[in-house]
């Protein structure tokens, strides 16, 4: 199975992961990798920090000419905003300078939390690893992961379906198109009227010192009936998709196909009904989302993402100075109004590495060229499982 790890401070010298578990073989390109940094950096709401890195990763191991070696895969990420930061986080020694305690935690971060579990006085201990900045180096394994799914035709794109109060209405007969729109848009947003009122409430809360949340919609093409599993819980697609996005900090609620709805439906309304067809079953709608009993069923894999507004803002919440008990306002660190369209790509990631790990599991091989044999071998058993035997009959 494939798996990462990131480490790395938020202002400390560079971010890292490693990616273990992919097979040799695939190709994978610098640009590949730096193309996806850069879409999670740009946006309409991004705040400072985006004007000051400019996010490259370097390879130090796991792939040759351009090609995975099935070794485990090294990346690094320089904070090029490190040397304004040297003394505050310096890893070593005391600094000649007393470097002033943060004590003032943000409502909805983890500062407090992470203040009291760790049994540290100083909130940069907790915010600086709690920080959005990690989600750089999801994004750099999912390239890696993305690439594997690419090679097997497999395709992850996202697109903003709401900022705070304006919800998109974009059309979703053609994903092709609704890709296209959404990467064109500064806010990821395939509708272009809602897009300009998102921005509008951006502009909004930027001027009153506030922050919005938003809803972006992950949808998977490609994927093939039978990944997951139904028997064990940590087996489910659906369960492993959702712990992933749950795991991006501020999200706050997942949904698979039409999600939270279908419980204001009955069974009739909900359920994707099967119809046969030459060698094949088809269906009308896609209210599953792709997936049922936790396996996915051939049909476009669609997930929902919520997003809670960031809990930094400019003119901040109350809080109270965790060294005097005194009142105060909550601490502020340099951050966006809106992340939304950032999160998207964040989710892709997620996806991608959750479906890349998965797929290897259902497919077990040490090459792509192995992965793909064994892939067109399990299809070429389900063509042959839906053979007509009879008139109307689909039987083994």
């Amino acid at each position: 199975m494939l798996r990462f790890l990131t480490a790395g401070e938020s202002h400390g010298p560079a971010l890292t992961t490693i990616v273990e578990g992919m097979p040799a073989g695939v190709p994978v390109t610098e640009e590949a990798i730096n193309t996806q940094l850069a879409r999670r950096q740009v946006g309409f709401g991004r705040g400072g920090r985006m004007v000051i890195e400019r996010d490259v990763a370097r390879v130090l191991s796991g792939i040759r000419f351009g090609r995975t070696l099935g070794s485990p895969i090294a990346l690094l990420i320089e904070n090029r905003d490190w040397p304004n930061w040297t003394v505050r986080m310096q890893q070593f020694g005391t600094p000649d300078d007393p470097v002033a305690a943060v004590t003032t935690p943000r409502p909805g971060h983890a500062d407090l939390a992470g203040m009291v579990k760790y049994r540290t006085s100083d909130l940069r201990d907790i915010l600086e690893r709690a920080s959005a900045r990690e989600t750089t180096m999801r994004v750099a394994a999912g390239a890696i992961a993305r690439a594997l799914l690419t090679a097997l035709d497999i395709t992850v794109f996202s697109h903003v379906l709401a900022i705070g109060p304006v919800t998109a209405s974009p059309e979703l007969s053609d994903l092709l198109a609704l890709q296209a729109a959404a990467e064109a848009s500064d806010l990821r947003c395939a509708d272009a009227v809602a897009a300009a009122a998102m921005r509008e409430q951006i502009r909004a809360a930027q001027e009153a010192g506030d922050t919005l949340g938003g809803i972006v919609q992950v949808i998977v093409t490609g994927l093939p009936v039978g990944i997951g599993s139904h028997v064990h819980y940590d087996r489910k697609l659906d369960g492993r998709l959702a712990g992933a996005l749950m795991s991006i900090p501020a999200i706050k609620g997942v949904e698979v196909g039409v999600g939270f709805a279908a419980a204001r439906l009955t069974g009739a309304q909900m359920h994707d009904a099967l119809y046969p067809a030459p060698d094949a079953i088809t269906r009308h709608t896609n209210h599953a989302g792709g997936l049922e009993g936790g396996i996915s069923n051939g049909e476009p894999l669609v997930l929902q993402v919520a997003m809670k507004p960031i809990p930094t803002l400019t003119r901040p919440l109350p809080s109270l100075d965790v060294a005097t008990g005194a009142a105060v306002q909550a601490h502020a660190e340099r951050s966006d109004v809106c992340a939304v369209p950032a999160a998207g790509v964040v989710a892709e990631a997620m996806v991608a590495l959750v479906l890349a790990s998965s797929m290897l599991e259902q497919y077990s091989a040490d090459t792509l060229e192995g992965l793909r044999a064994s892939i067109l071998d399990s299809q070429q058993n389900l063509q042959a499982l839906f053979t007509k035997q009879g008139p109307g009959s689909i039987v083994p």
